[in-house]
């Protein structure tokens, strides 16, 4: 961690976090790996308990005024659990949360933000269908205007607390006639009458969240249950991708820390060719570099958290925030791949849980917006700040060559 950049208060909630992390049974792990746990409810019940969800929201709705620097510090040592236990620590917590507190009523805030907070209820948020998945504005579930209520059809599928969540924070289209970005509404809805959990996914790693396919048939939601505007989720969904994808890369840090560390101990007590193989250079080599991977991933996600925390121009925020998702994903996976090569064959097997950080990692790079569309918004984003950047830019560094005007040379087209 990078302790000179937390308030005294980011430290002392950063400790309430590691006690946590303290606190949980190692079997709750396990048998999460397992399928045993669908969903980790006395986990996130504790972490309630202490007041550790939520923590950068008014404390008027249960959080502690709180900064994102503290919220990245507290994410990443959730995230050395398992990168599920981030997981469903943030859907709730720092995504359903966040769009209530930012476009919801005071009702909706007493109701649904204050127990969720307090671990009394859970929450899951639905975007990927069936038939779409990066292309989130051609939702086909559809929320039908009947007066005082609306009657929700459709389905999302990938859903982290499919089994599990309480009330489900819903996109569904509520005009087909609009342009896409207008047609949507995000609503809240309870688990009840019309909401079915239909599958339940086997995945590869990340188990113990609850993941799985909601059908939504005839479902009743009142026009109270409108999170913003009508036709208006588009607003909602931009401010949420900050939490999506900046809590994602910060909780990644934390999952794969405790490879970097096994490995790092399991290298000074190996032995090979009569001495510990951390005096070996194709070993302490690749640890150091899997920890230099870390300590940037902290820079980008910091520095990316003081530019959300001082309010700087969204659209600078929206290339920062998807260059962190991008790089921190990729570079931790990076990081535990390397702590599972240092280790050997025993890094394969299940005598240490390197094999399942490096499962668990797999999904990162995947989930809150696939790391080809950060690729496309960076882009995006970095070519219109050149081009407004150039035209105020005090030099033409392209000049700055000694044969910059040679004659025929520079030829683009």
């Amino acid at each position: 961690m990078f302790d000179y950049l937390l308030s005294e208060e980011g430290k002392k909630i950063r400790d309430e976090a590691k006690d946590l992390v303290k606190w949980v049974p190692r079997q709750m792990i396990i048998d999460m790996d397992n399928d045993k746990i669908q969903f980790p409810r006395e986990f996130l019940q504790e972490a309630g308990r202490r007041n550790l969800m939520g923590c950068r929201y008014p404390d008027q709705w249960g959080g502690r005024n709180l900064d994102w620097v503290t919220t990245c510090a507290v994410m990443e040592e959730v995230g050395t659990l398992g990168y599920i236990f981030a997981c469903t620590f943030g859907v709730g917590a720092e995504l359903v949360c966040d769009a209530i507190i930012l476009h919801g009523t005071d009702e909706q805030k007493e109701k649904y933000v204050k127990p969720l907070l307090k671990g009394d209820l859970f929450a899951a948020e639905c975007l990927t269908e069936p038939r779409g998945g990066s292309d989130f504005f051609g939702t086909t579930t559809v929320a039908e205007d009947k007066g005082d209520h609306f009657l929700v059809n459709g389905q999302k599928r990938f859903i982290v607390g499919a089994e599990g969540a309480d009330y489900f924070l819903v996109y569904a289209k509520t005009d087909p006639d609009a342009k896409p970005h207008e047609a949507l509404t995000c609503l809240i809805i309870d688990r009840g009458p019309g909401v079915e959990t239909s599958y339940l996914y086997g995945l590869m790693g990340c188990r113990g969240g609850g993941a799985g396919r909601l059908v939504f048939k005839d479902v009743k939601v009142p026009k109270e249950n409108v999170v913003g505007r009508i036709n208006g989720a588009y607003a909602v969904f931009n401010t949420m991708m900050i939490p999506e994808r900046l809590g994602t890369a910060a909780m990644t840090i934390g999952s794969a820390r405790p490879a970097v560390d096994i490995a790092t101990g399991y290298t000074t007590r190996r032995k090979a060719f009569g001495a510990t193989i951390n005096n070996f250079q194709g070993v302490s080599f690749q640890v150091a570099e899997a920890v230099m991977l870390l300590d940037a991933c902290r820079a980008m996600i910091y520095a990316t958290a003081m530019a959300v925390d001082t309010g700087q121009d969204p659209r600078r925020i929206r290339r920062m925030v998807s260059e962190s998702k991008k790089f921190v994903t990729e570079s931790c996976q990076e990081a535990a791949n390397k702590a599972m090569q240092v280790m050997g064959g025993i890094g394969y097997t299940n005598i240490f849980p390197i094999e399942r950080i490096v499962r668990d990692l797999r999904l990162a790079s995947i989930w809150t917006g696939s790391n080809e569309i950060m690729s496309m918004i960076v882009a995006n984003e970095w070519y219109r700040e050149y081009f407004t950047r150039k035209e105020s830019s005090a030099r033409d560094y392209e000049n700055d060559a000694a044969e910059a005007d040679a004659p025929g040379e520079k030829i683009y087209e």
